[in-house]
């Protein structure tokens, strides 16, 4: 501005280090970069190879949904990768190959390559893998897996007719066995006997397809109890009301080395395919883990 025969005029100081960059947030606001997490991949063989798919992050001991920088660091050719089944370490396998799974949820990152397994995991469908570089000192086990037993078929028809009942879910044409499309036993680190998980299904299938009307699912777990069984999981899920969501037990494994095991899922819906996991909580069971197609992709705790 003139005033008399000056002229003044106002200079803004000169930029500190505390200042706003660039007239954004405050250097101190900004996030720090993503760091690579541990990943948790899952997968099944056609014959010498596998392909792996990512089912998420290992984030303090906790699973939680995988981040592209996780993802693209660790899910590469060249990684390691140490495979489990039923909870003990059969093999690894080394990745040749990636790329994704578009019948997954999000078409979910996936690495492909030539099993090692030893000996007597020769016959294995289904893997869990860690990188090597987290599970590499993990000493290997007798693969011992586990065959349903009369008792445990027995107690999860018993839960399926109580649940069905006590939700008011249509009764079954023929009753519910022929409902029950699934029935695992395993026993996982920090439990003392075997557990069964069974999946029933009335009018639909464990596949990716439209359910038929009036269906839904119903996922079971049962665990010991003396000489007895007592449910220790529930899922009940009616497609018409909340649509598809069946289902079914993967493989288990003590991910986090915490000496208590935890449970993978694989879910199916009407479109596409997930993964879900289970956790132990003062005796039973309770969904820890969802990725993004479920309803419930935040963990419970």
């Amino acid at each position: 501005m003139a005033w008399g025969g000056a002229e003044v005029r106002w200079v803004p100081p000169a930029a500190s280090a505390g200042d706003t960059l660039g007239g954004g947030a405050p250097a101190g606001d900004i996030p720090p970069p993503e760091v690579a997490q541990p990943l948790l991949l899952a997968g099944e063989r056609a014959d010498a190879q596998a392909t792996l798919v990512v089912v998420g992050e290992l984030r303090d001991g906790t699973l939680v949904t995988a981040t592209a920088t996780s993802t693209a660091e660790s899910a590469a050719v060249g990684s390691e990768w140490i495979l489990f089944a039923a909870g003990v370490r059969v093999g690894r396998m080394t990745a040749e190959r990636t790329g994704t799974e578009g019948g997954f949820c999000g078409s979910a990152a996936t690495v492909s390559g030539t099993l090692e397994l030893v000996p007597g995991a020769s016959a294995v469908e289904r893997f869990l893998a860690l990188p090597a570089s987290e599970a590499g000192a993990v000493p290997y086990e007798a693969f011992r897996p586990l065959a349903h037993e009369y008792e445990q078929r027995v107690a999860t028809l018993t839960f399926a007719q109580e649940a069905i009942s006590r939700v008011g879910a249509q009764w079954p044409e023929g009753g519910v066995l022929p409902t029950r499309q699934d029935i695992q036993a395993f026993q996982p680190v920090g439990t003392t006997s075997p557990t069964v998980a069974a999946t029933f299904l009335y009018r639909d299938q464990l596949t990716v397809d439209p359910p038929g009307a009036g269906s839904y699912a119903l996922f079971i777990v049962a665990s010991p109890a003396g000489q007895e069984y007592r449910q220790t999981f529930e899922w009940y899920q009616a497609a018409d009301s909340a649509g598809k969501q069946a289902p079914r037990y993967f493989d288990h494994l003590d991910w986090d080395r915490d000496g208590q095991g935890e449970v993978v899922l694989d879910v199916f819906g009407s479109r596409a395919r997930w993964h879900a996991a289970l956790g132990q909580r003062a005796g039973s069971w309770v969904r820890t883990f969802e990725s993004s197609c479920g309803s419930g992709a935040s963990p419970v705790r």
